[in-house]
């Protein structure tokens, strides 16, 4: 056994999983080593997780909290999205300024589709139609990709490079956030236009969700540039109605000063009781209850803590440590780390993807 902080790993899955990174880096761009990938039963989940300062995306089984196979040759990666009928994966590359389209069953890049500028992160609309990527250049724009013909068929001009694109969780809105225009943008998924855009004081990094009973979409959480908190905006009335500062460190805990934004990375639980916010300031995760945001407690986890996804059932988080190469595995019921997976450089996006 190879043992560390937080971490037991069989000596030979963790070699075959470096050996395919290291064999990956020599191998033409269009080469996948899938030789961990695991047959896939129906409803299989798996964790995807986006190493931003290599050319290889880890695929974690969140069954054995392992990585099981390796997507290489994109260049920067950044955002994922899966299809929903767990046929592809979708990447964005900055690299060469492309949406790659990956085989879940090869883990093989069959296809990259240009782009108008060079892309951050992605979402996909419920249907599996349409990928949404956020240009992270300026006069920004969301570029929509149409899956059917793997080209891009729109670029849907906003205020400011974008740097976050989500489809609200009812499928309704596609949501864009630029922080150099400190702006949130928010578009009819339908028409693809512009529905309402709400000016902030400061430039707009990751967004949460939290729905009505109805399933439309309630607040938006919204973390902001030089902020270790986060907003709460009223989709209604398209105004915010709350900011959020998360807890001081414990005395004699010094903050962590290196790495992304202060605060960066969110996720609400599948049940909309509970809020998982990240602290790169605090080297911790820290759980508030919904609707009334109050703190339930924390756990620390990896370096520079970036992003965050949950399991379907809510009960288990995956939280990208961006200095540490590793991904956290935390369970929200206890609060507690449960242990820390090495992955590629620089960890940072994430997301749960279920295969049919």
């Amino acid at each position: 056994m190879i043992s560390g902080p937080l971490t037991s790993i069989a000596a030979p899955d963790f070699l075959k999983v470096r050996l395919t990174m290291y064999i990956a880096k020599l191998t033409p761009r269009w080469t996948v080593l899938a030789f961990l990938a695991l047959p896939l039963a129906a409803g299989t989940v798996r964790i995807i997780q986006t190493n931003s300062a290599g050319d290889d995306v880890s695929i974690i089984d969140p069954g054995t909290n392992k990585v099981v196979g390796i997507i290489s040759g994109i260049e920067v990666n950044h955002g994922a999205a899966a299809a929903p009928d767990g046929s592809r994966y979708y990447v964005s590359d900055e690299g060469r300024s492309t949406l790659d389209v990956v085989d879940t069953k090869t883990l093989r890049v069959t296809r990259s589709i240009p782009l108008s500028g060079h892309p951050n992160n992605i979402g996909i609309s419920k249907d599996g139609k349409r990928v949404y990527v956020s240009i992270a250049v300026a006069p920004g724009a969301v570029d929509v990709v149409d899956t059917g013909s793997l080209e891009k068929v729109k670029s849907i001009p906003v205020k400011g490079a974008v740097h976050n694109t989500y489809v609200t969780p009812d499928g309704k809105y596609v949501v864009a956030g630029s922080i150099q225009g400190k702006t949130i943008t928010v578009i009819d998924q339908k028409t693809e236009e512009p529905a309402w855009v709400l000016d902030m004081d400061l430039g707009i990094r990751p967004m949460a969700f939290l729905t009505n009973p109805d399933g439309s979409t309630k607040w938006i959480f919204a973390q902001l540039s030089a902020l270790n908190g986060f907003a709460v905006i009223d989709f209604a009335t398209h105004k915010e109605i709350n900011r959020i500062k998360l807890p001081d460190l414990p005395s004699g805990k010094k903050p962590y000063l290196y790495g992304g934004n202060e605060s960066h990375g969110m996720a609400v639980t599948s049940d909309g009781k509970t809020l998982i916010v990240n602290s790169r300031l605090n080297t911790a995760i820290y759980f508030y209850s919904l609707p009334d945001l109050k703190v339930l407690g924390s756990t620390e986890v990896g370096r520079s803590p970036d992003w965050v996804t949950l399991t379907p059932d809510g009960k288990t988080a995956y939280v990208a440590n961006a200095a540490s190469n590793s991904v956290s595995v935390v369970d929200v019921k206890s609060m507690k780390e449960i242990t820390r997976i090495p992955v590629g450089e620089v960890p940072k996006r994430n997301i749960t993807a279920v295969l049919p």
